[in-house]
């Protein structure tokens, strides 16, 4: 069992958060909220006169799939920009980092000043935009960017979306207790910003298992996630089938351990290792983006998440990287996509796996010739090629912006 960290050593689970904590922050952004109401409202309405020279933005969440997004947008002519007011450790690729400039407390008003002027559209999630963090203007923010005639699309990413009562997957409800304790402060936040943002948004992307929480979308997708196909070599076949007596290598990226099944992962494979079972397993933490790439290649299979229920970013890189990719999925999501034509029946490559069937799956993966696995592999990467590369993924978004008139100010390339 391998380790693959850097820098400071990331913990798979966040801190606890206590409620007193909570309640202060809210308490000071809903003073703050009131002072600038007045000053943020004639700001806004001077606003609608502006030029703004960029068709899209995109933040202030640091996602790395906002650099992917940008990519697809700018595929179809759409001037965009990358913005943030903090990062996270994993990258800090984004076009605008305003937290360079300000305190990070005052990031969520200088950064919505900042978009004003700026863009035409902007692409964000139910955390809301700019003014997500604060307590008032939060709720008020799908009303300030109408007023100012910027348009919004809103899409989900996760914990944004994840209202805990709206679920019947109770293993899902049990990491998160483990994993991010300090959410249960928030829960009834989560659910508000989502009823914000779905009555005031002007588009609204559902996709993944984030239909359980979602009551509307305008477009459904398998989801949004976007990968550039060309950060991600394709190893040579023989590369592919080197040492077929070696051990079956695995790697896992926990970013949050419980809703990844990482114990239990670690565990079953400790288990076969004892039986005698060859299989290497690479837990990577800690690492930035740029480098997860080759730790993958180094890989034969990438294993997901094993609760959830569907694939997302990590299971697309594994895939786009030309390897099996083992995940939990659903399959009532399975046929929830097929019978909406957005998959045909089979057509998904993924490995499908739970926790209570992972020990004969990677019987079953260590038993198959290499060759069998790069041609699981190929299928895999055909797969994100046809549903999630920068060209499928902005096509939808092209659609939804023509449909809400964001005008194209570059040529398409």
């Amino acid at each position: 069992m391998k380790e693959v960290a850097q820098g400071k050593k990331q913990s798979f689970s966040s801190g606890r958060v206590s409620f007193q904590k909570y309640l202060l922050v809210r308490i000071v952004y809903l003073v703050v909220d009131v002072l600038l109401l007045l000053p943020i409202f004639l700001i806004t309405v001077v606003s609608r006169v502006s030029r703004r020279p960029i068709d899209v933005g995109l933040g202030p969440l640091p996602t790395i799939n906002s650099q992917y997004h940008k990519q697809c947008l700018e595929r179809f002519g759409y001037r965009c920009e990358t913005f943030v007011y903090y990062t996270w450790y994993f990258t800090d690729a984004f076009d605008v980092n305003i937290g360079r400039y300000c305190p990070r407390a005052f990031g969520p008003y200088i950064a919505y000043i900042f978009c004003l002027f700026r863009y035409k559209c902007l692409y964000t999630y139910f955390t809301g935009g700019p003014l997500g963090f604060t307590t008032l203007l939060a709720r008020c923010e799908p009303f300030l960017f109408r007023l100012a005639g910027i348009k919004t699309v809103l899409m989900p990413f996760g914990a944004d979306v994840h209202v805990l009562t709206r679920t019947k997957n109770r293993l899902m409800v049990d990491a998160y207790s483990k994993d991010y304790p300090g959410l249960r402060h928030s829960h009834a936040r989560t659910e508000n910003m989502m009823d914000v943002w779905t009555h005031g948004a002007d588009h609204i992307i559902a996709g993944c298992d984030w239909i359980d929480f979602m009551y509307y979308w305008d477009t459904l997708m398998l989801s949004h996630f976007a990968i550039n196909l060309d950060d991600f070599v394709l190893a040579r076949p023989e590369e592919k089938l080197d040492k077929p007596g070696g051990p079956l290598r695995l790697i896992h990226a926990p970013n949050h351990a419980n809703l990844k099944g990482t114990y239990q992962i670690m565990k079953i494979v400790n288990e076969l290792n004892a039986e005698g079972l060859p299989i290497e397993l690479s837990v990577v933490q800690g690492v930035r983006h740029a480098e997860i790439p080759g730790l993958i290649q180094a890989a034969d299979i990438v294993v997901d998440q094993l609760v959830l229920g569907w694939y997302a970013m990590f299971a697309l890189e594994g895939m786009a990287s030309a390897k099996p990719v083992i995940c939990y999925i659903r399959q009532d999501l399975l046929e929830f996509y097929t019978d909406a034509n957005l998959l045909e029946v089979d057509e998904l490559p993924i490995v499908k796996s739970s926790l209570q069937t992972l020990k004969k799956t990677l019987r079953d993966l260590a038993s198959m010739q290499r060759s069998e696995l790069h041609e699981l592999g190929l299928r895999s990467r055909a797969f994100v090629e046809k549903h999630h590369s920068l060209n499928s993924i902005g096509s939808v978004f092209n659609t939804i912006n023509q449909s809400l008139g964001i005008p194209k100010s570059i040529l398409r390339r």
